[in-house]
């Protein structure tokens, strides 16, 4: 909590969880007091408030440790105990009711995240075996061995993650280049085979039709009707920008004949390359032009200061709306793209449901500045304080690294649109009905997506890097659904009648299709 940010001069209500099993340190106080206290005893001046200070970034990395009572992500210390939201709530039910459980086993149930909720008794008894009680409150102030204990704690679980994420990242990048590879060498092999040769020219400069161009119809509202993909193949797609003056993106002489795979053309790649690139500038919120007349329109120090005022409900609601608006427009994307809608109905619902995010947070790039650091929100530029009130800074602060690595990599829009479309149609999503289907049509795009990056970049790592960061996109989704989820536990009525309906279809944990 940053007090002197968020305009706590005059009142300061902390409450600082911090501590370990069986023990909680509580602090609410009015600074007046706090003062009056000073004057009395000066040594509080030396003694108490540094050891806030302490408290405050300890308190911020707890949630590193998992619940102990369960495992799952932990939200905090509750009862004395760093717990999740479920157990919280769980231990609190039963003391407010002074409930008897009784187990129907032998009362040495397995308490995990998922089978929590089989055994009350079990779970209680282990709550309480593990020190948590209302009467946590009531303890003095942590011991400087307390504080050591549970900061050696945070520091082995930030390593273990550590760890992990660098094992996975160099599985990703082994994956990445493995899969890179043989997109190159099927391009080489084509291009020997042939005697082909490719042309230099940018996608990004394409014509655009007279008398279509301008910011009403450039980017037309997309559909609201969520994903009822009924009646969607007689969507009014109206030619915005004018394709049909570059016949081929990948020039080609006597090349008609020529194999990428069995049944697979350079024609077919063609065609479907320009189809996603004219889907994806058709289907963007911004154009290019307009994102680089607001690049430097920011959010003044008083508006940031309003978002900071805000509750975590408004600021969670604002979001949503956010993020709902531009899956809108990835929703419209997708059902431009001719593949897509060749799938079954039932794969392209499960497809966006599962990746509709994963897109968002590429395109994201597109309004990112990443010279100061500043993302488009809601007509201006601004950074990360803006999102304090939302209590999620690892989520922020992942969401803002990510972008700003993906611009790293300078990407063109041709890429943008191939990767976002090669990110949604993925055959490694559940429950798909034709997953070799879909895998076919993804290859196609990826093959695409090599020769462009061939023609615009240098480096011949780049597509190994963009497919080295899909675990990361994945990651961050899944961040997103355990925040909301913590969220949704602790404030139900906000997000069940104030959160959009789509929203609220996509991210619902009980779902077995929808984005976690």
């Amino acid at each position: 909590m940053q007090w002197d940010l968020l305009g706590y001069q005059s009142m300061a209500a902390l409450d600082l969880k911090a501590g370990v099993s069986g023990a909680i340190v509580r602090y609410h106080f009015d600074t007046k007091s706090c003062i009056r206290r000073i004057h009395r005893k000066k040594e509080i001046k030396y003694n108490y408030i540094p050891k806030i200070s302490v408290l405050f970034s300890l308190s911020a990395q707890i949630e590193v440790i998992p619940c102990k009572i369960c495992g799952d992500k932990s939200s905090g210390i509750h009862y004395g105990v760093i717990t999740c939201e479920g157990c919280k709530g769980f231990f609190r039910r039963s003391q407010q009711n002074n409930a008897s459980y009784s187990c129907p086993r032998q009362r040495n149930c397995l308490i995990d995240r998922t089978n929590r909720n089989r055994c009350q008794h079990c779970r209680l008894q282990k709550c309480l075996a593990l020190g948590m009680s209302r009467d946590a409150v009531k303890f003095g102030r942590m011991s400087k061995k307390q504080r050591d204990s549970l900061y050696a704690e945070v520091q082995k679980h930030q390593q273990r993650l550590q760890e992990q994420r660098q094992q996975q990242s160099g599985e990703a990048e082994a994956l990445a280049r493995v899969y890179s590879s043989s997109i190159s060498n099927g391009l080489n092999n084509l291009n020997s085979e042939t005697g082909s040769t490719y042309a230099n020219g940018h996608v990004i400069d394409l014509p655009k039709s007279e008398g279509y161009y301008n910011v009403d119809s450039a980017q037309p509202s997309p559909d609201q009707s969520g994903l009822d993909m009924t009646g969607i193949k007689q969507i009014k797609q109206e030619p915005i920008y004018d394709l049909t003056s570059v016949p081929n993106l990948f020039t080609y002489s006597s090349f008609n004949s020529g194999q990428l795979a069995p049944g697979i053309s350079m024609s077919e790649i063609d065609r479907i390359a320009q189809n996603i690139i004219k889907s994806h500038l058709e289907t963007c919120q911004y154009t290019m032009e307009e994102l680089h007349q607001l690049a430097w329109q920011t959010h003044t120090y008083e508006e940031i200061k309003v978002y900071q005022s805000k509750t975590r409900e408004a600021l969670w609601q604002q979001c949503a709306i956010q993020i709902t608006h531009a899956i809108q427009y990835v929703v419209e994307f997708a059902k431009r793209i001719t593949g897509f809608m060749e799938l079954c109905q039932n794969d392209q619902i499960l497809l966006l449901k599962s990746g509709c995010l994963e897109v968002v947070l590429v395109r994201m790039c597109r309004a990112f500045n990443p010279l100061n650091n500043t993302v488009l929100f809601e007509g201006k530029y601004g950074g990360m304080q803006m999102f304090k009130a939302l209590g999620s800074d690892d989520l922020v602060n992942e969401a803002f690294d990510f972008a700003k690595n993906l611009c790293s990599l300078q990407l063109t829009e041709e890429e943008i649109a191939l990767f976002s479309s090669a990110v949604l149609i993925s055959p490694d999503r559940a429950w798909l009905i034709e997953p070799r289907k879909v895998q076919k049509l993804q290859e196609k795009i990826y093959f695409a997506l090599q020769h462009v990056i061939q023609k615009n970049h240098l480096d011949e790592e780049t597509l190994t890097k963009l497919i080295a960061k899909i675990p990361t996109i994945t990651a961050l989704c899944n961040l997103h659904g355990e925040k909301l989820q913590v969220f949704k536990q602790s404030h139900p009525d906000i997000v069940n009648t104030l959160f959009p309906p789509l929203y609220k279809e996509l991210f619902n944990p009980d779902s077995t299709t929808g984005c976690k």
